[in-house]
């Protein structure tokens, strides 16, 4: 499972109480992280709960990221790659479903690549939004225009889940799909 998350601390406690509860359960259920890599922020808070409780989790960064010594050193593998387009080819090949938990642009570039990926059938791998606090309402709603105003179907709209709990969205995600 593919995490998109923020590599910058937030000051909602709810959102790091809920990246810890989805370490928790992506372990429990023996669900392999691949992530951004990082050692800071939600990253961070997510790999480090991993980590502390035997799971697995696989970091792809750029070289220009690692060099900048924010690869989280404790990681299962580590996967260093050229740039920032590679880092998404990588983790979108490497991953069978998407989370997107609370971030900022990065997440937003990441989980609208697959969106997209999916919409013109290059694959068809789930996704979702971990919808913490409302965090991605305005999203929602932007999705909902989107098909409102037809340029997205329906449908399309329809396979992306939206939960507002780190356990929702993965049973969401997981249904039907080997994620080990």
């Amino acid at each position: 499972l593919a995490v998109f998350c923020g590599s910058r601390d937030t000051s909602n406690h709810n959102i790091v109480k809920e990246a810890k509860i989805l370490a928790k359960t992506l372990v429990s259920k023996d669900i392999t992280m691949v992530y951004g890599g990082a050692r800071s922020g939600i990253m961070g808070i997510i790999a480090d709960e991993m980590i502390a409780l035997d799971g697995k989790v696989i970091g792809v960064m750029p070289k220009i990221l690692v060099d900048k010594e924010i690869a989280h050193p404790g990681l299962t593998e580590l996967v260093i790659v050229d740039d920032m387009s590679v880092r998404k080819t990588m983790m979108n090949e490497m991953s069978d479903a998407f989370v997107a938990f609370p971030g900022g642009c990065g997440t937003m570039d990441e989980i609208f690549e697959v969106i997209t990926l999916n919409q013109i059938e290059y694959f068809n791998k789930p996704v979702g939004f971990a919808n913490i606090d409302g965090y991605y309402d305005g999203i929602h709603e932007f999705l909902k225009t989107s098909v409102a105003n037809t340029f997205m179907y329906p449908s399309h709209l329809e396979a992306i889940q939206f939960e507002a709990t780190s356990e929702a969205i993965v049973d969401a995600i997981v249904k039907g799909v080997s994620l080990n």
